[in-house]
């Protein structure tokens, strides 16, 4: 390379056996996870702060908001006071609600940690061993759009990296022919794109969106193959679309510019051309796995997981269903159908990864965007609850057969061990080996991070 072209990252990796780097990463405000050497490729594995509990992280997304006192945080006070509204039980929410309502499910102690759980997840309930449920979450707002953007990105406004886009931004890829964060959903949620968007950061680390409602292997990811030339022809037009690009590349600043982020997006899209195929294609499973999971949508999609995260993707995220499927504002009732689509593939997926050795380097996350309210309104259905609801984790580091926190009498608010999303956020950070106070990226003048200003990390439920 002509030394007119090295830009000063280049000039200091070369010159001195490339100690020069070490200064200049000690000054770099960009990205404060420090590799070595830095990476060309920007979904290069990088090192995290300290040593991980997990590499991979599936988020099981409840949208539209899942009852707490009808799912893992039961309330006998809403039995005795039903119908009642006591001074205690009035909090604002976003619509008029009646007296407090009784959860129609009934709960049991399950395993050994004897914690209770609904009758809509007798499955996940004979799991619960290895799970740490979250009593005392809260978040900002009792309003999905704001809601569903605070728990994806960290921020009730749009539009700011999501959590999986920054986990790739900080930690790199371990599969280089796969999306390093993949998002499965069956139509599009509220909020829609945003919810796994890039943002600022660079653009190889937006969320790819999969239609699990139709895994065709070959059609899966829209536009990625190529009807009109074959391998071979590809690859000499990518190649000199490659080399043209990195003449760019070299004469405007090298290996930090946006033009890098393309170039490999380019080149990972030929590749997903022959291993996506493989991946999504669940033909590949005994049948013996594919019953363990059930049939349907979500199950389909929980199975991809696994598929996707054994093979080194490092974010996977499962909604529910389109649109907010779990908003049951009529009627309460309705939970049962939605625990029957999700019980047993969640319950599959934890015993799948831990027979497979993956359960303990894999993060399993289950929640809305915000709980319910244990007041009615009208007459069987509950309103959006941001004052407390329950989130719960499992596998990656988490103790297991445990509950953290708590809410009120009612199930109302969370009033032990609080947890603000960005907590939430700070502590799966952490599991990631990722320090969430220094995982920060300069744009438009500031520094920005996942847990902006806030966040603490729930040492009590690390294992």
């Amino acid at each position: 390379m002509h030394p007119l072209f090295l830009s000063r990252r280049e000039m200091l990796q070369r010159v001195g056996a490339g100690f020069g780097t070490l200064g200049l990463a000690a000054l770099c405000h960009e990205q404060q996870l420090l590799a070595a050497p830095v990476a060309a490729n920007p979904l290069g594995p990088k090192a995290p702060h300290f040593p991980a509990r997990a590499k991979h992280v599936i988020h099981l997304f409840m949208n539209g908001g899942p009852s707490q006192v009808d799912t893992f945080d039961p309330k006998p006070a809403l039995t005795k006071y039903n119908g009642q509204k006591p001074p205690s039980s009035d909090v604002k929410t976003e619509r008029r609600t009646s007296g407090l309502m009784m959860s129609p499910f009934s709960f049991k102690k399950h395993g050994q940690s004897g914690i209770e759980v609904s009758e809509i997840f007798p499955k996940v309930a004979e799991c619960i061993d290895d799970i740490c449920v979250l009593r005392g979450m809260y978040t900002n707002v009792p309003n999905h759009e704001p809601s569903l953007l605070m728990m994806n990105s960290g921020e009730t406004q749009p539009t700011r990296p999501s959590m999986g886009s920054w986990l790739l931004y900080g930690l790199g890829a371990e599969n280089m022919n796969l999306p390093g964060f993949v998002v499965m959903c069956p139509g599009k949620p509220v909020v829609g794109p945003a919810l796994w968007s890039n943002s600022f950061l660079p653009g190889i680390y937006q969320g790819t969106h999969i239609h699990n409602g139709r895994l065709d292997p070959k059609n899966v990811i829209a536009n990625v193959n190529n009807t009109y030339l074959g391998r071979d022809s590809q690859r000499e037009q990518l190649d000199l679309l490659k080399t043209i690009n990195e003449k760019h590349l070299e004469q405007r600043g090298g290996a930090d510019n946006p033009l890098e982020a393309r170039i490999q997006s380019l080149e990972m899209a030929f590749r997903m051309q022959f291993e996506a195929q493989e991946v999504f294609d669940m033909n590949r499973e005994t049948k013996a796995t594919r019953d363990l999971y059930g049939k349907g949508v979500f199950a389909d999609g929980c199975l991809m997981a696994r598929r996707l995260v054994e093979r080194g993707v490092r974010m996977v995220q499962i909604y529910t269903g389109d649109g907010q499927p779990w908003d049951d504002h009529a009627d309460i009732k309705n939970h049962a159908n939605l625990g029957r689509q999700v019980d047993q593939p969640i319950a599959a997926l934890i015993r799948d990864l831990k027979h497979r050795g993956l359960f303990e380097e894999t993060l399993i996350i289950w929640g809305g965007e915000f709980g319910r309210t244990p007041t009615s309104e009208g007459a069987k259905g509950r309103d959006h609850n941001n004052h407390g609801f329950s989130v719960w984790l499992a596998g990656g580091g988490v103790k297991g057969g445990m509950v953290h926190g708590a809410s009120d009498e009612f199930g109302f608010a969370a009033v032990e061990n609080k947890m603000h999303v960005h907590d939430l956020h700070a502590t799966i950070l952490h599991l990631m080996g990722i320090n969430h106070e220094k995982l920060t990226y300069r744009y438009s003048g500031r520094d920005f991070r996942l847990t902006d200003v806030e966040g603490k990390v729930a040492h009590a439920i690390i294992a």
